[in-house]
């Protein structure tokens, strides 16, 4: 018998909630077969089968468990039944029929693939995790063609599946999905259901109430006019798309034009730690995104050095994972500034809560014409596409005129795209 322990999401995490277990006691399951999730309060993880065999339940789903405690085992001296299919579709399923001594010694490294990750090899000049050139592989990915955003340019596992998505993305459009009626509850039933709070979301809700009780939060407004950005994504934006597999959003823009503001104010970018502040020579912008599960902010790193098409690249990545569950807590740990777009759900306007420890946040919203002064035509009122902006921000760093001024550069970078490309 070989135990599936309790892998750990991540530091400071000892606790972990058992998910959907994808596989019954008793099932055949084959080397790397995803078994079940694991729910922390920071992520949601799959834990896969660390070698072929009959998988034994010992915990059910919704249960607690600690991090390294026993949730099942594998019996890889059972034969495999008739007919049985192999799940993950890989080759190590091509393993089951090997001996239990040889399975179970190759256990520990299905089981901890993030240590092979760690050694880097050199492809065609660039280098490469092993766990990289494994996924390319196993996708058809040409890692020469794929820019690392690990320590000095390395490729990670990240950069790899965000390659394959823009890829897959392209020669498979997403179709649109046929709404689904919805059971009507009946005239007059006064029904009552309870369901567990997931651990993600009770750590959302511990997270902002503590921003609000420990920052002095404002927020301040100010609205910019999109006729230009509109014009410029209008204009290139199937050009773009042809050429870097990905649609020129707005979300690009907004996050430039912040490494800007941010490089010309730096208190905005910087932590409160104890009686100190931390200031950062760099931007790690993260983004908001929705999920079914609750608000999660996985982080562009080094934002500053991106470019439009990665930017783009990046967050249709992340938001892929998202809906999926599959962030890591390495992707949403850190981050000097937050975006965030409610304006994709029709929101007007909004106060947005700090992300602590981080000190300010951006608030875009949805874009309405509105009756405005020309400025072509000084003295005569125009209809132009107008987004209102909110920056909340922590008092006790910032200054009501820097948190202003912030939010002004923003606007001027967005009306004058221009200002983005000459810095």
């Amino acid at each position: 018998m070989l135990d599936i322990m309790v892998p750990s999401p991540g530091e400071s995490i000892t606790e972990v909630t058992l998910g959907q277990w994808h596989k019954h006691d008793g099932d055949w399951v084959e080397t790397d077969e995803v078994l079940v999730d694991i729910e922390s309060d920071k992520a949601t993880l799959e834990v896969r089968a660390p070698a072929a065999g009959v998988l034994r339940v010992k915990v059910q789903s919704g249960a607690e468990q600690k991090v390294g405690a026993p949730i099942g085992a594998i019996d890889t001296a059972a034969a495999k039944p008739a007919g049985a299919k192999g799940g993950a579709g890989n080759a190590a399923g091509a393993a089951s029929a090997a001996s239990p001594a040889s399975a179970a010694s190759k256990a520990p490294a299905a089981a901890a693939p993030v240590s092979a990750a760690v050694v880097a090899e050199p492809v065609d000049g660039k280098k490469a995790s092993s766990l990289a050139k494994k996924v390319a592989a196993d996708k058809g990915v040409d890692l020469a063609k794929v820019t690392g955003s690990g320590t000095s340019g390395r490729i990670v596992m990240a950069d790899v599946e965000r390659a394959a998505t823009a890829v897959s993305t392209i020669a498979n459009p997403v179709k649109p999905v046929p709404a689904v009626a919805m059971p009507m509850a009946v005239a007059g039933a006064r029904g009552v259901r309870r369901e567990k709070m997931p651990k993600i979301r009770q750590r959302i809700a511990e997270r902002l109430v503590q921003a609000q009780h420990t920052a002095a939060m404002l927020t301040t407004f100010n609205e910019c006019d999109m006729t230009e950005v509109m014009r410029l994504r209008s204009e290139h934006k199937e050009s773009f798309e042809k050429h870097h597999g990905v649609s020129l959003g707005f979300m690009s823009f907004f996050v430039k034009a912040c490494c800007s503001a941010l490089k010309r104010f730096p208190k905005v970018n910087a932590y409160i730690s104890l009686d100190e502040i931390e200031y950062h020579d760099y931007a790690d912008v993260s983004i908001a995104v929705g999920t079914d599960r609750g608000l999660v902010v996985p982080v562009l790193r080094n934002a500053e050095l991106l470019s439009f098409a990665e930017i783009e690249l990046a967050i249709r990545g992340f938001a892929g994972k998202a809906r999926e569950g599959k962030l890591t807590v390495d992707e949403m740990t850190g981050g000097t500034f937050t975006i965030t777009n409610g304006g994709i759900y029709g929101s007007l306007m909004s106060t947005p809560i700090l992300n602590a420890p981080q000190s300010a946040i951006l608030g875009m919203h949805t874009i309405k014409k509105r009756p405005v002064e020309d400025p072509r035509n000084p003295g005569q009122i125009a209809l132009r596409p107008m987004m209102y902006l909110a920056l909340s921000y922590d008092h006790r760093i910032i200054d009501g005129a820097e948190a202003v001024s912030f939010l002004v550069h923003i606007k001027d970078c967005i009306e004058k795209p221009e200002r983005l490309l000459l810095d």
